[in-house]
Formats: C-alpha cells, sequence, structure tokens
C-alpha cells in the first residue's frame, strides 16, 4: 500500500473505501476537484441565463468564468475558508480572485445551496450512471454462467439441510432475478432524479424575484434554463433551502437494496465453497492463509459480503437526517451527507466490480455435486428440473440492451 500510495501522506488515515478498493471513475465523482469545477459550472450557468433573461451580465464576464473554470487555487480556497468559516463564500472569493471582471456576478442571487445540493444531485445522477453499466455487467456474466449449467442437477437446499434437486442453473436464477430487480430500482432512481434548481435561501425565489423586479415569469424561466444546462429535464416544484432529504432516502435505499442483493448471493457462494460444489476464482499464486497455505478462502465473496454490510447500514443515516430537518433546513445535515453519500456509491462501486470478477471465474465441481447428489437420493422424492431458457431469453436479455457497449469491460483487482 505505501508503494502505491506514492508520495500520499501515510501519516494520515485515508478510507479504505478510496485507497484500497473504488474505482477511480467513482472516486473522482465525489473528490474535491469535481465537487468544485462543478460549483464553477452552476456559476457559469446562472450567469448565463441571467443575462439571457435582462440582467447587465456582459459576454466578456461569462467568458472570463469559462476560461477559469477548471483554474482552481486549492491553496487559496483553504485559507479563505479558515478566514471565513464559509465554504462556498471561500470558492466565491476565490473564483473572484481569477475573474476579477466578473467578480460582482458570481453567485448572484443564489444562497450557498444553489451550488451545495445541485453540486450533489449531480454527483448522484453520475453516480448510478457509473452503477448501471458495471451492474449490468454482472448480470451479463451471470446470465451466461446459469444457461452453461442450466442442466447440471444439484442438491438443493432449506434451512442449508439437504432438500430436493433443483440444478446449478436455476440456483442462479434466484441470485439474477434479485439483480433485474436492482437494475430497474437504480434506474428509477436516477430517472426520478430532479434539480434543485434556483429557489433562494428559502425556496420563495424571494432574492431573484427582487433582481428581475418581481417578474415572476423570468423567475421560473430562469430556473428552468438552469436546470436544462445541467442537464436535467425537471426541477423540484418545492423546496426550502435544501431539497427534500427524503430525495437521499430513496437513492440510498436502492444501493443498500443491491447490497443485500450482493450479500446474499456472496453468502450462497461461500457456503457452496465449503460444500466444494462451486468456487470463485483463485489465482496462481494466491495464498488462502499465512499459516494454511493449503486453504482456498472465498476471499472475493467475503469482501463483497463486508462491504455490502457496511452499505446497508448506512441507509440509518439519511433516514434520520430526513427526519429533523427543521422547518426550512437545519445545518446537522451537512457533516453526514459529506460521509454517507460518497461511501454509499463507493461501496455499491467495490461491490459490484468484486462480484464482475467472481462470476466471470466461477468454477464448478460437478463430479463432487453428483456424489452429493448420489448420498442424499434416497432420502428424497424427485421433482422435476426447472430449465432456465425462457427466463434468459424473456427477462435478461433484452434488459441488458442498454448497456451492450460497456458489455466487454473485464475487472482485475489489485488487492
Amino acid at each position: 500500500l505505501a508503494t502505491m500510495a506514492g508520495a500520499e501522506d501515510m501519516n494520515k488515515y485515508r478510507s479504505p473505501l478510496v485507497s484500497r478498493y473504488t474505482s477511480e471513475e467513482m472516486s473522482y465523482n465525489f473528490s474535491d476537484k469535481k465537487k468544485f469545477i462543478t460549483w464553477r459550472k452552476l456559476w457559469i450557468f446562472l450567469a448565463k441565463a441571467e443575462k439571457a433573461l435582462g440582467l447587465p451580465i456582459t459576454d466578456a464576464q461569462i467568458a472570463e468564468m469559462e476560461s477559469h473554470a477548471e483554474d482552481i487555487d486549492f491553496a487559496m480556497a483553504a485559507e479563505e475558508e479558515r478566514k471565513l468559516r464559509h465554504d462556498v463564500m471561500a470558492h466565491v472569493h476565490t473564483f473572484a480572485h481569477c475573474c476579477p471582471t466578473a467578480a460582482p456576478i458570481i453567485h448572484l442571487g443564489a444562497t450557498s445551496c444553489y451550488v451545495g445540493d445541485n453540486t450533489d444531485l449531480i454527483a448522484l445522477r453520475d453516480g448510478f450512471n457509473i452503477l448501471l453499466p458495471k451492474l449490468a455487467r454482472v448480470i451479463d456474466r451471470l446470465a451466461n454462467f446459469l444457461e452453461e449449467y442450466a442442466d447440471l442437477p444439484t442438491l438443493g437446499f432449506t434451512h442449508f439441510q439437504p432438500a430436493q434437486l433443483t440444478t446449478v442453473g436455476k440456483r442462479a436464477c434466484l441470485w439474477l432475478q434479485d439483480l433485474v430487480m436492482d437494475v430497474r430500482n437504480l434506474e428509477r432512481a436516477r430517472d426520478n432524479l430532479r434539480f434543485r434548481g434556483v429557489k433562494g435561501t428559502t425556496g420563495t425565489q424571494a432574492s431573484f424575484l427582487q433582481l428581475f423586479q418581481g417578474d415572476h415569469d423570468k423567475v421560473e424561466e430562469l430556473d428552468k434554463m438552469v436546470t436544462e444546462m445541467a442537464g436535467f429535464k425537471k426541477a423540484y416544484l418545492v423546496t426550502g433551502q435544501t431539497y427534500s432529504r427524503k430525495v437521499d432516502i430513496d437513492c440510498m435505499s436502492t444501493l443498500a437494496d443491491l447490497g443485500a442483493s450482493v450479500y446474499k448471493i456472496c453468502t450462497d457462494i461461500h457456503l457452496l465453497a465449503n460444500l466444494k460444489e462451486i468456487e470463485e476464482p483463485f489465482e496462481k499464486e494466491q495464498i488462502g492463509s499465512s499459516a494454511m497455505p493449503y486453504k482456498r478462502n472465498p476471499m472475493r465473496a467475503e469482501r463483497c459480503c463486508s462491504l455490502a454490510r457496511h452499505l446497508i447500514t448506512l441507509i440509518a443515516d439519511p433516514l434520520q437526517t430526513a427526519s429533523v430537518q427543521w422547518l426550512e433546513r437545519t445545518l446537522d445535515d451537512s457533516a453526514n451527507r459529506r460521509t454517507f453519500l460518497p461511501e454509499s456509491f463507493l461501496a455499491a462501486d467495490i461491490i459490484l466490480s468484486t462480484l464482475q470478477n467472481i462470476t466471470e471465474g466461477l468454477v464448478v465441481y460437478p463430479k463432487v455435486i453428483e456424489t452429493r447428489i448420489h448420498n442424499d437420493l434416497p432420502f428424497m422424492a424427485t421433482e422435476n428440473i426447472i430449465m432456465v431458457k425462457t427466463f434468459l431469453a424473456e427477462e435478461i436479455r433484452p434488459l441488458l440492451e442498454p448497456y451492450k457497449a460497456n458489455m466487454d469491460v473485464k475487472v482485475e483487482l489489485v488487492l
């Protein structure tokens, strides 16, 4: 890890979700760099819309802002925040320093939540767009697996006691059906997201009504224009200072739900590995145990379970946060959301990448499976073996069509 960290300060705690597990794209999605670049883009969107609607803003001011959109002096911003004790105003001052002509119109009429909440909504949307192709690839790999083993009989278990025959492919259908529900839930959560938009300090748009001399139509058009510039089809009609924190519950619950699915799948693989029937990929030089090198521990499945457990527990934060937002808002949501929003997506990201790696290399041991069937066959009455061809053709393959361009991506786990 020290070698991988390079010049990073090894004397400071770093979240393992970033330093050890998650992908670069998801890590960047919740990075300071993306956040503050997005703030600047939102200020540019606001200025453009205000200019178009008649406020005295010049093309030169907007051009100056655009030319410095990614030119962030983080040291200056940190120093400003130490003085001002306000992160948004620190970045307003930092942006104004490199855009002196545009300084008077940066953040014009807006409240902190204009950049804060809208940036969070962009990160949520982009986070779902990162996760969905990864989930689709897991479904594709698992569909290939169950198709290959659709006809291979295996002993089914209820209560983890021998029950009746099923097939290896049919058992995988149970896993797959849960993931199909998850992809639809993630798509719904993403597609239902709206923009906070331009709502002012308590959601009344009073500051913008003052800027536009009471012209309600222009204020509504301003909200619509900025929403469209940010890539959203709709904005929330009603907000306080923030968008409703129930939106966070909606998003995080779908991720916790995904965590439950992955936990179940990887627990099943863990159990089957102990029975020596199915095994996750095991590298040529991989060591199963420092004391017992002959062991073949299902470390990938265990990692998924470990991180999925963390993901599942995070849903408590948005539930409690939404319940205690007094009146138009209270700031005790801020520090809490800085943690659970990114960590939920970071955890979901790595469990999907790891599960893809598992499903691309699952190993089946038919002779072991056959032996167990013969050992228990006298004690059970068999049912017809359930086949999976229709399930694949009607449910799974059509679901993957929107993600076909991303389907060939492989996952290599370093740790």
